[in-house]
């Protein structure tokens, strides 16, 4: 990559509504942060910011809505993740819903889509996982990976980013409950533990419990939210992403993905089936506990 390492991104920890649209508030935060905040060039918003969390407003892909945030893309000239959609494809055997991020250029067209790997079970309901990894590339800036929610509770989903050469993990959120004090820690071990910047933002009001936390490739906590609206607007700086991963991090320190790709040990706990580990099939049906 050349030219300007520096890239502009603001998070958008915004409310969001269950019960009806929230693009029109999307697309005045948008327009306020071209004019507030010129140098961005990236919106980030929560875990399914556009229509809420509600299964029965999923729309097939490309829809409606997605029309629109590409409409908004194109107006702004921003490069826009609006969160993620509830996406309805219709199969054999009926619909099936996934949970799914768009990402828009600047010239309002989708570039790729993501599924969320790891829906919320077993309180997600009725909402089948993903199976592909989504990076993509800025030209001229960076490398960019897309995980959401529950997947970052799965260490292997921003490992298998960053080998894959992502600079940034974009993470939207949607968290109501009492755990997202262990989400922070997350976050941050991701970050450093992969040395990527990490944006992990969450909504409020029926959205979450906001505290969206940005960090940077050494674990050190950019910005972190509390619980009201907040637009968090970071400028990264990719060649910090590149020193260190080439020197360490936090000065000349660990180099975490270089020892994992020189590891002399083989983790077969990833192999489907593997008799090696019988203790996870004495753990029960994944279920809601009465």
């Amino acid at each position: 990559m050349s030219g300007d390492t520096h890239f502009g991104i603001a998070g958008v920890q915004m409310q969001v509504s269950a019960f009806e649209s929230n693009v029109d508030r999307m697309a005045a935060y948008l327009r306020h942060i071209r004019m507030r905040f010129p140098w961005v060039r990236m919106v980030l918003f929560s875990e399914l910011a556009a229509l809420g969390p509600k299964h029965d407003r999923a729309e097939p892909l490309p829809g409606p809505t997605e029309a629109r945030l590409c409409e908004l893309a194109r107006e702004t000239g921003l490069w826009l993740i609006p969160g993620s959609l509830f996406e309805s494809v219709a199969g054999p055997e009926g619909v099936v819903i996934y949970n799914t991020t768009p990402v828009i250029n600047p010239e309002g067209e989708v570039v790729t889509r993501f599924r969320k790997l790891f829906p919320f079970r077993p309180y997600e309901r009725d909402v089948a996982g993903g199976t592909g990894f989504c990076v993509f590339d800025v030209p001229g800036a960076g490398r960019f990976g897309v995980s959401i929610c529950y997947d970052m509770w799965f260490p292997e989903t921003t490992r298998t980013l960053a080998a894959m050469g992502a600079e940034v993990i974009l993470h939207p959120t949607m968290t109501d409950t009492i755990d997202r004090d262990v989400e922070l820690a997350i976050a941050r071990a991701s970050a450093a533990t992969n040395q990527v910047y990490f944006f992990d933002v969450n909504g409020v009001e029926h959205g979450g419990v906001g505290r969206s936390i940005i960090v940077d490739p050494s674990g050190y906590v950019l910005h972190q939210a509390e619980g009201s609206p907040e637009i968090m607007a970071i400028d990264v700086d990719f060649a910090k992403v590149r020193r260190e991963r080439e020197r360490g991090l936090r000065s000349n320190l660990g180099q975490p993905l270089k020892s994992f790709r020189d590891r002399d040990c083989d983790f077969s706990v990833y192999r489907r089936g593997s008799p090696d580990f019988p203790y996870l099939h004495t753990l029960g049906a994944l279920t809601k506990p009465n």
